[in-house]
């Protein structure tokens, strides 16, 4: 069996909402996602590991300041972890590709950006108003 392009899967019916070529399609694309995640992970820590010997104050500066970036982009891909596990358990018990608060189906485009995607657009834009206006 080929693997499916974006440009068929984009094709078919709504009818075929969810069908197991698409829940295929983006099992494979979650794991391969979070197995690159997961190799960035362990490229930064190895950069983090690897202090260079430098007695320039500046270069000790600018190694800190990338230390602290690096650190930042470990946490943030971190956090991306479960979110992988989570969507591949949701395609496991048939609930990938529909929305947790409205059950609508997500949509391709947006499974295609973001395959973690919980919600659909509309409940995520009406959530995040909610965050910001509760916030103040």
């Amino acid at each position: 069996m080929s693997p499916i392009s974006k440009q068929d899967l984009l094709a078919m019916s709504e009818d075929e909402y969810m069908n197991q070529t698409q829940l295929n399609y983006f099992a494979g694309l979650i794991r391969e996602q979070k197995a690159e995640t997961m190799e960035e992970i362990e490229e930064a820590k190895a950069r983090l590991g690897a202090p260079p010997e430098s007695n320039d104050e500046a270069d000790r500066a600018q190694y800190e300041e990338e230390s602290a970036l690096l650190i930042r982009l470990i946490d943030r891909k971190r956090r991306l972890l479960p979110k992988f596990d989570e969507a591949l358990k949701r395609i496991r018990t048939g609930d990938y590709g529909y929305c947790l608060e409205t059950g609508e189906p997500i949509g391709l485009p947006r499974l295609l950006i973001r395959p973690t995607a919980e919600y659909s657009t509309d409940a995520k834009t009406i959530n995040e108003f909610k965050e910001k206006h509760y916030k103040s």
